[in-house]
Parts: structure tokens; sequence; C-alpha cells
């Protein structure tokens, strides 16, 4: 119990990077009371002002104040992001397991499938589905997760596959437990704790991605305040007003350090090894 209570203290690298990343979320959720101005409120008379006193980031070509354009891009990102980690943890992790404890045809109908998406660059195959169903978050969404879910599937099937034939599953089945029963009870509880370590450092690469389809033109539409467009929108000015790129890019840089730095910290964390 008093090692339970120690884990903060003991792992200070975790403690840090959660506390920023819990304040990136706060950031997100109090963004009305952060922001400055109206983030989508255009005035042309305003348009690529410089960082100042009244507009701290300056503003983009329609008089947007760029500093509560960023702020609100958390609301955009954030949700965006944990909404497709989400997604593929779990429709992985089921798929691996039930592939990995079935076997036979199921096991090879699945990986095939899995192999078959792995075979195209997930990136490209991304935007081809994106363009399909249409430019918005929610579809920039869907088709990364399209491709991104069978890493999951594959590591929860090899862990699956190591723990099937251990005494205590044997001894489950010989005692007239189920499947479902098998899945949830000693086949969910082991392989969770690994697939977590791996969707935490998932998040800021998610992110990226969303940014970068956004970028292209197939992830937020205007005039959403997502860091990725507003990027996208900013390049034409890039040399006479480097601020409209320079915010948002600082902006997607630290949320995906401190993603990542997070999720590198809880596997330590996680790791026996680490133990005392």
């Amino acid at each position: 119990m008093q090692k339970k209570q120690n884990i903060f203290m003991k792992n200070k690298m975790f403690t840090i990077y959660l506390i920023l990343a819990v304040g990136i979320i706060l950031i997100a959720v109090f963004a009305p009371q952060i922001a400055t101005h109206d983030p989508s409120e255009a005035l042309l008379t305003n348009a690529l002002k410089s960082p100042s006193r009244e507009h701290l980031f300056g503003t983009d070509k329609l008089g947007r104040d760029m500093f509560s354009r960023v702020i609100y891009g958390t609301r955009a990102s954030l949700p965006a992001a944990f909404a497709l980690v989400g997604i593929i943890f779990a429709v992985g992790s089921l798929l691996g397991i039930i592939a990995g404890y079935f076997g036979g045809w199921i096991d090879s109908v699945l990986m095939r499938l899995a192999d078959m998406m792995v075979a195209f660059p997930g990136m490209v195959l991304a935007i081809a589905v994106a363009g399909i169903l249409g430019a918005s978050i929610s579809n920039a969404v869907i088709a990364i997760a399209l491709v991104s879910w069978t890493k999951y599937a594959r590591m929860a099937r090899s862990l699956v596959l190591k723990m099937k034939g251990d005494d205590y599953v044997e001894a489950a089945r010989v005692t007239g437990s189920t499947n479902p029963h098998i899945l949830f009870r000693y086949m969910l509880p082991s392989v969770i704790p690994t697939l977590i370590v791996t969707a935490s450092t998932d998040i800021g690469g998610m992110m990226l991605e969303l940014a970068g389809l956004s970028f292209l033109g197939f992830g937020a539409r205007p005039p959403i305040p997502e860091w990725g467009l507003m990027l996208s929108e900013g390049r034409s000015y890039m040399q006479n007003a480097p601020w409209v790129m320079i915010f948002p890019g600082l902006a997607i840089l630290i949320v995906v350090a401190v993603f990542n730095l997070l999720g590198d910290s809880l596997r330590d964390v996680l790791d026996p090894r680490c133990d005392d």
C-alpha cells in the first residue's frame, strides 16, 4: 500500500509529464475563459497584425486572434486524438485477442486482413479513405483508425498466444469455464497493461497524423480552429507573417512532446524491472 502511495514521488518524471498533460487538458476545458477573443470573429482591418498586447500571437489573414484560435485548437485536436486512440485500442485489442485465442480460420482471416492494411502506406491509405468520406475531423478519425488498428491486433494476438497454453488457462477449460469467461477473466486483464502503454505513446503520433490530414485538406474544415488547418491556411504568409505558422506549430510540438514523454514514463512505471 505504501508503495502505491509513493508512486508519484518515486517516478518524478512521470509526475511532471502527467501534470503537464492534465494542464493541456484543462486548457481545452477552460478555453472560453482563457481565450481573449472570439476565435471565429473576423475583422479584415486587423489582418496579419504582428503579436502585440492586444493580440498576443498576432492575427491571421482574416484578422482573427491567433492566441484564441491556438487555445481553442486544443478542443479540436485533443478529443479527436483521444477518440482515435480509443477506437484503435478497443477494435485492435478485441480482434487480436479473438484471433490469438481461437486460431484456425478466424486467425487467418483477421491476420490476412491486417496484412492487407499494412501493405499500403498508412498515410496514403488514410488520405484515400478521407477523400472518399469527405473532409471533416470525424472522417479523418475514421480514416486513420481503419489503417492503425493492426498494431494493437498483432500485439494482443502475440500476447494471447504466449499465455493461452498456460496451466491456469487449461485449468479453467477443464473446470468448465466458457470461452467468453476465459477471454474476459484471464486474457483481457493480461494484455491490457501492455496495450495501455502503447496507446499512451500513440496519442502524440495520432495527433500528428490528424494535423497532417487537416493540413492537406482532408481533416478539419474552416472556420474550425484546428492546428493542422491553421498551418495550411498560414503557409502562404510564412515570409510576411511567420507568426501564423509559428504558434500553431509550437502548439503541436509541445502537446505531442508532452504526451510522448508521458507515454515513455508510464512504460517505465509499469515495467516491473523498474521496481525496487
